[in-house]
């Protein structure tokens, strides 16, 4: 594959990690205000909108920069060697300031204060759990997609986010950057302060399974 220029690819994590952002909050301020109270259609509405980001977004920037939007995502490149330290420094720098732009974007677009901090408790330990299972999932789908189906991957990516939604209870953030930048959004999708270090901790100790798991599971010997 050609080489990009740095700047480049750093665009391309940029602009996919803040339209990711502002496509999870966003639809899910949208979804707050049209569902009346429903919080399972609140949820459905806005697992489907980050699913289908997701597609398009990782289509479109695959090729520039790998479409990674996660931090998570960029250490396991790092730790299985498919990405230098300097270039998953970077990245992953470039995605946690892309993720609070990206939830400011959102709320300009809906008129709401910029500056706000959530509220929404996400605690305990079966919602660590969550985010475990959560994350170790999304470096499952893409390293066996990247090792069977390359062409598949934004929509394998997508369907998974999709479902995770749905099937953990944390809702599956699964991805330091978001995390972080939700708890600068008192709205819908937003996690509180105080949650946020337990919803980190485990998403990179699933990181760290899957890379002591995956690349044995998915070797080509």
């Amino acid at each position: 594959m050609t080489r990009r220029p740095m700047a480049r690819c750093l665009a391309a994590e940029f602009l996919g990690t803040a339209l990711l952002l502002a496509a999870v909050a966003g639809s899910g301020i949208m979804a707050e205000r049209l569902a009346a109270g429903n919080t399972a259609i609140a949820l459905l509405a806005n697992a489907l909108a980050t699913g289908a980001a997701l597609v398009v977004l990782i289509t479109v920037f695959a090729p520039l920069s790998g479409a990674h939007f996660n931090p998570c995502v960029s250490l396991y490149a790092a730790l299985t060697g498919g990405l230098s330290w300097r270039t998953a420094s970077l990245y992953m720098l470039t995605q946690f300031v892309a993720a609070i732009l990206g939830i400011w974007l959102a709320h300009a677009m809906f008129g709401l204060p910029l500056l706000q901090v959530s509220v929404h408790l996400r605690d305990g330990p079966a919602q660590w759990l969550a985010e475990g299972v959560a994350t170790f999932g999304l470096l499952l789908t893409i390293a066996g997609a990247v090792r069977f189906s390359p062409a598949g991957t934004p929509m394998l990516v997508g369907l998974y986010i999709t479902a995770a939604y749905w099937f953990t209870a944390s809702t599956s953030f699964a991805n330091p950057a978001v995390t972080m930048a939700r708890m600068l959004t008192d709205s819908f999708a937003g996690i509180a302060p105080q949650s946020v270090p337990g919803f980190i901790a485990a998403q990179l100790l699933a990181t760290l399974v899957a890379v002591r798991l995956l690349p044995w599971l998915f070797a080509k010997t």
